[in-house]
């Protein structure tokens, strides 16, 4: 994403269908990356990835401790954020 772009808004059932090798999102801190072009080059192997595709990833993220590095390099794959749908009962 180029800076200052504005970011596209993905609902969590948007994000949850992409979760397998051919395409491979994931949320962090309510953020949407594109992780699929990423998956073979992940140094802690695909698998990781793939278990947490179309989920939010966030807490799993931090557990890990990622480094600095990492956690620039993410944003290179950052393609929306998440938009919170509230379901209301019309009455």
């Amino acid at each position: 994403m180029a800076a200052g772009e504005e970011l596209k808004k993905y609902s969590r059932e948007e994000v949850k269908i992409h979760n397998n090798v051919n395409s491979c999102w994931m949320i962090i801190d309510n953020k949407v990356y594109d992780i699929t072009k990423f998956l073979d080059e992940h140094p802690g192997g695909c698998e990781v990835l793939l278990e947490q595709g179309g989920k939010d990833g966030t807490e799993l993220f931090e557990d890990v401790g990622h480094s600095t590095d990492a956690r620039d390099m993410k944003e290179n794959y950052t393609i929306g954020e998440v938009i919170e749908v509230s379901l209301r009962a019309w009455t």
